[in-house]
């Protein structure tokens, strides 16, 4: 064979390789732990529509924004919130620098592991736990407190750290969409400096995308040196309609997409959906109570009731987790 004729087929097959690549790369499944399905294809049928140049659904990189709620969309929230769980090992931990606790609600019921009396006092003893136990510090310490918390708590069902017990298919969701030019934002009515502990590095979203409840944090002059000191008072619960209002203040702009799974999560998915032009509202349903638990309706946690029959008058994908996802957590525990 002569040196042309040697030059064409090698030629030839470089092309036949390319091709091979680039149908292989055309056939990776972006949602691998996600079962075939309406709800797989209306994720990915919206990415493609949105983000295709000459789409008439066509969206600017620029407004490509997506939330996610947390609680119970990214990570695990039964048999409680993992912050309250947090919350609560705090009345423990900080009890011998607090003695009156011994007789004081709703401290003394945390310290009798009488978790019925404190659920008894509703969301008026839950703010009094979490005022006590997140402020008098700065938010750096705050974070590594939280930090050092989550690299040990472990799950009570599962025996896992809470931040290994999110949820595979979401992380994979997140992966894509940042791929296909979304930023995307965490917003919960989780504690904003909370997430900002694990959220990072768990998500892959920074600490400036994302949105949550806080308390009130004051500029002060300590030892001669700026400092910020937060205080045990409420001063913002990123839920239900503050949703909305938390996307304004800190994103400026309207999301196109937005996932969530109760109904703290109504007038995010309102918000998002109630507009002009092509828009995702997808509402994960907790259907699997052997590889995670069952609840909506009648929950006291992450309850689903109001926006599940949203979600039928207003056409949102609605995620069976038993259903839709081929696993729950992550395979490897850290």
């Amino acid at each position: 064979m002569g040196w042309p004729r040697i030059r064409v087929a090698a030629l030839s097959i470089i092309a036949l390789f390319s091709f091979w690549i680039s149908a292989a790369t055309a056939q990776i499944d972006p949602l691998p732990s996600w079962n075939e399905g309406s709800v797989k294809q209306a994720i990915i049928a919206f990415v493609t529509a949105v983000a295709r140049e000459g789409s008439p659904d066509f969206i600017p990189e620029s407004d490509r924004i997506a939330t996610f709620d947390n609680d119970g969309t990214l990570w695990i929230e039964q048999p409680i919130y993992v912050q309250f769980a947090f919350a609560l090992d705090r009345v423990k931990t900080l009890a011998p620098q607090h003695p009156e606790w011994r007789d004081k609600q709703p401290f003394k019921a945390v310290l009798d592991g009488d978790m019925e009396a404190v659920a008894a006092m509703g969301e008026h003893g839950a703010v009094d736990i979490v005022a006590a136990t997140h402020a008098g510090m700065t938010p750096d310490d705050f974070r590594t407190i939280a930090k050092e918390w989550l690299a040990t708590a472990k799950h009570p069902r599962f025996g896992r750290r809470y931040d290994d017990l999110v949820y595979q298919p979401m992380l994979e969701v997140l992966a894509y969409m940042r791929a296909n030019g979304f930023k995307t934002f965490i917003v919960s009515g989780g504690g904003i400096e909370f997430m900002r502990a694990f959220a990072p590095e768990r998500y892959g979203i920074p600490s400036g995308q994302i949105v949550g409840s806080s308390i009130v944090t004051t500029f002060e002059r300590r030892d001669g040196r700026p400092t910020l000191f937060r205080l045990p008072k409420v001063n913002f619960v990123d839920d239900g309609p503050g949703k909305p209002v938390g996307i304004d203040q800190h994103i400026g702009l309207r999301p196109v997409a937005a996932f969530g799974n109760s109904d703290g999560d109504l007038e995010m998915l309102q918000w998002t959906t109630e507009t002009g032009g092509r828009r995702l509202g997808v509402v994960v349903h907790h259907t699997d109570a052997e590889r995670e638990y069952a609840y909506d309706r009648d929950s006291k946690v992450g309850r689903l009731d109001k926006a599940l029959d949203a979600a039928a008058q207003e056409r949102w994908t609605v995620v069976d987790m038993k259903r839709d996802w081929k696993v729950i957590f992550p395979a490897e525990a850290r």
